[in-house]
């Protein structure tokens, strides 16, 4: 019996893994596991660029999106600023 893939876990699995639940947040965890299946099929990562680019636009877009949040969430330096 063939020993199973690293790609093909199950997401039990990835739910103990804390790279798999930082993605899971992003909302990006379906593009990730599309790059993951290219990879473990084509075993050549020039051919999943496409699901790449995907995968890393969803991540920038949350990365923008947390750091706005973030912004909005501190306090101006006037404000914070002893007078």
């Amino acid at each position: 019996m063939a020993s199973p893939s690293p790609h093909d876990r199950s997401r039990i699995d990835d739910e103990d893994d804390p790279i798999e639940r930082m993605i899971s947040r992003t909302g990006c965890a379906e593009l990730h596991y599309s790059v993951q299946e290219c990879m473990a099929e084509h075993q050549d990562w020039r051919v999943c660029q496409n699901q790449v680019q995907t995968f890393k636009d969803c991540m920038m877009n949350f990365q923008k999106a947390r750091k706005e949040q973030l912004m909005k969430q501190q306090p101006t330096s006037t404000e914070s600023a002893p007078s």
